[in-house]
């Protein structure tokens, strides 16, 4: 907990939130792997059409989203931020409107 002596506990707690986003994402992404390789390697054994494609398919576009909320355009923590905010200075406007 040295680290954290120099910055606030928000500051902390944001920064902890976003590995542990991170953590997750790659743990998704390693049974993805693991997953769709398993059933690959059984659809190639067994020959015919490569049914598989289906999970990789509809499993890769929820990863390809959860990738994207983590690392890119819908990053959660950001836009709560930014919600916040917005919610923030309207209570203060209301406040001082009264």
């Amino acid at each position: 907990m040295e680290a954290q002596k120099n910055y606030t506990v928000e500051e902390y707690e944001i920064a902890k939130k976003a590995v542990e986003e991170k953590i997750g994402f790659y743990i998704h992404l390693s049974c993805y792997l693991i997953v769709n390789g398993f059933l690959s390697f059984l659809s190639l054994r067994n020959g015919g059409f490569f049914w598989p494609i289906f999970p990789i398919a509809g499993w890769g576009i929820g990863l390809i989203f959860h990738g994207l909320g983590v690392f890119g355009f819908f990053n959660s923590s950001t836009w709560k931020e930014k919600q916040i905010r917005k919610e923030l200075e309207k209570q203060r406007k209301i406040r001082t409107n009264n």
